[in-house]
């Protein structure tokens, strides 16, 4: 397949380059809903895996681990990535990350030992680094206009969707066998054709891209804003899997399948945001104010779980702060790609890609002395009220401009 120009609007291609766009699309989909793959589907798992490996060292530590340790090695790994995609080329490093991702996510099918599923994990997470960080160069450098608009809301609803379906799979894996979830991984290499043949390099103006990537045309303040943006998001939201069950519990709810459930609700609520309210907000209030709509919303949700006393009223508020997770998710990738110039792409997504994950990592090792010493309830408040703050912030600002124009 030919080399694809940069920013190539679907509306002026021809037929034949509307059916290359159109391959490539469901292929960048498909792809950027393996970045979920990595940890949910072998979450379920779990608890069989350390009842197997009982007599190892630190059996429980390590366990955990499994679960976390490909995050670390994602924000870690990530600036590298976009470098590399900056200065070899998205493609290259896309399919060599692709295969060590099947590679990688296979291994747990053979290793005898925690510490050799741990080095599988961590090689897992830098090859989700390459996949998630060359994915988001390559919209901005397909896609422009309301066709990137129109992929980054189709992308949140894959990602979301994907995440319900990899977790039941998990599931329905686990009851097999503790190994049978990490088969799923093999899914990358299969998708590795795909991307073999439907992703060209896209061909750009060098002395145009060197022009643009000066640093001195970099937007620190918007990027940094952005990353803490997703920074706060990753932190907050992860207190759900993580505190959730037990939260669940505490308030009476016995059976473990409801929070599967509760997660999967707000999950679904996330897919519909994003195909159905993210571009009709954004349109409406503008980037900032999408910003703010998406914080409220996720802020409710968290005050909402926070005085719930009952399954229904959590699965209430998980779907309420799926609103706002799932417009936010696709406006944060948008954003990204519009403050980056065409040579700064792949490290701007890097970034963003570090912010997301170092959250993740982080957020059960933030939450939990709050929670020790306050409370679940207490800590998922706390969660909201932090949220309020970019919301608030956000909507003043966005009102303080429309009051200039006027």
């Amino acid at each position: 397949m030919k080399p694809y120009p940069v920013q190539a609007g679907f509306e002026t291609a021809t037929a034949t380059e509307r059916k290359d766009l159109s391959l490539r699309k469901a292929t960048l989909l498909c792809l950027a809903a393996l970045t979920v793959m990595a940890g949910a589907t072998v979450a379920p798992s779990l608890p069989a895996l350390e009842n197997h490996f009982a007599d190892s060292a630190n059996s429980e530590l390590l366990t955990r681990l499994v679960l976390t340790l490909p995050a670390l090695f994602i924000a870690l790994f990530a600036p590298l990535a976009g470098v590399v995609s900056d200065r070899f080329g998205r493609r290259r490093l896309l399919l060599s990350s692709v295969l060590l991702y099947g590679l990688a996510g296979v291994s747990g099918l053979l290793a005898d030992s925690l510490p050799g599923i741990l080095v599988g994990r961590a090689l897992l997470g830098i090859a989700v680094a390459g996949t998630m960080t060359s994915v988001t160069a390559l919209v901005g450098d397909y896609f422009s206009g309301a066709e990137q608009g129109k992929y980054m809301a189709q992308q949140g609803a894959f990602i979301s969707f994907g995440g319900v379906v990899f977790l039941v799979l998990g599931g329905l894996l686990a009851d097999l066998h503790w190994r049978a979830p990490f088969a799923v991984y093999a899914i990358a290499l299969l998708l590795l054709p795909a991307a073999l043949f439907f992703l060209g390099e896209p061909v750009r103006d060098r002395d145009t891209a060197e022009s643009a990537g000066n640093a001195a045309q970099v937007p620190y303040f918007p990027l940094a804003a952005l990353f803490a943006a997703a920074l706060l998001n990753s932190l907050v939201f992860y207190l759900i899997p993580t505190q959730l069950p037990f939260l669940l519990r505490e308030i009476g709810t016995v059976l473990p399948s409801h929070a599967g459930q509760a997660i999967a609700g707000g999950n679904l609520m996330g897919a519909v945001s994003s195909l159905f309210f993210y571009r009709r907000i954004r349109e409406r209030l503008g980037a900032p104010g999408l910003f703010a709509f998406c914080f409220a919303f996720m802020a409710a949700g968290m005050l909402l779980i926070s005085a719930a006393d009952s399954f229904a009223a959590v699965m209430a508020a998980t779907a309420v702060y799926g609103v706002g997770m799932g417009a936010l998710m696709p406006h944060l990738f948008a954003s990204a790609i519009h403050l980056a110039s065409e040579r700064m792409r792949g490290r701007i997504s890097g970034g963003l890609t570090t912010s997301i994950f170092i959250g993740q990592f982080l957020s059960p090792l933030a939450s939990q002395p709050w929670i020790d010493r306050f409370g679940l309830a207490a800590g998922f408040s706390f969660a909201g009220m932090l949220l309020l703050l970019p919301a608030s912030a956000v909507a003043a600002a966005t009102l303080w401009r429309l009051l200039e124009r006027t």
